[in-house]
């Protein structure tokens, strides 16, 4: 089981710190959520954090004013160490300041950690007996004198506003894994129609003499809105998937 920690960094309850909690988590304002905060812009039950393969996954509960992570309204994210998540006039940082260090280091070109977050901090070995090292799964780590010096240098935020644009910035995301042949089917089918539809794109545009601009033709343009929107539609209904009629 995962745990997770967040800190309330703006809203009513600003400087709250919930620290390692057992996954699954619920947001909200009501009481029996796992975390009620004082905001009324907050739905009743807002948003729901779980483990799945390892891995933090934040499902908005069909919220009133909805949930964005890193500034983008999202219904199903997975979550990583130094995201942000903002609902209602609240915003909560996830991982605690090891946590979210060791994956700016790795980031900015350190060593590389796992991103199994049923694993400890220094649990190299998966086993839980914290014998490792470098690993950023977890949250009950004891960081040394040594690491937490580190951890203000990697984490002054005042100093190197570039360290939010590092944490925060959208990277290649990985496959799903251990997916039966009929969704790898799928999967396949729907790269295909995207890779495919780009690169018929690609090929249409033009570049100008001086190789400083690309045009592209009104109907060409109107195929990438259409790709766009379908895009748009396809992470909807991955994220709120339509009830079946009974």
């Amino acid at each position: 089981m995962a745990d997770i920690t967040l800190r309330v960094i703006d809203g009513a309850d600003r400087g709250r710190v919930f620290a390692d909690l057992p996954t699954p988590v619920t947001i909200g304002r009501e009481e029996g959520n796992t975390i009620q905060l004082n905001d009324e812009r907050i739905s009743r039950y807002h948003v729901k954090i779980q483990e799945d393969q390892a891995k933090l996954i934040l499902t908005d509960l069909d919220s009133t004013n909805g949930t964005k992570v890193n500034g983008e309204d999202v219904q199903l994210r997975i979550l990583r160490f130094g995201d942000v998540i903002s609902v209602g006039r609240s915003t909560l940082l996830v991982g605690s300041r090891e946590q979210i260090a060791q994956r700016l280091r790795e980031l900015r070109g350190g060593p590389p950690v796992s991103l199994d977050v049923t694993r400890r901090p220094h649990d190299e070995n998966g086993d839980g007996s914290g014998n490792g090292s470098g690993d950023i799964g977890g949250a009950h780590g004891d960081a040394s004198d040594d690491s937490a010096a580190d951890l203000d240098l990697e984490m002054d935020w005042g100093a190197d506003q570039d360290a939010q644009k590092t944490l925060h910035a959208i990277l290649p995301p990985e496959l799903p894994e251990d997916l039966s042949p009929g969704q790898a089917a799928q999967l396949c089918e729907l790269l295909d129609f995207i890779h495919v539809t780009m690169r018929s794109l690609i090929r249409s545009i033009g570049v100008t003499p001086n190789e400083q601009r690309v045009t592209l033709s009104a109907r060409e343009w109107q195929r990438l809105l259409d790709l766009h929107g379908r895009l748009a539609m396809y992470i909807r209904q991955i994220g709120d998937p339509p009830v079946a009629d009974e």
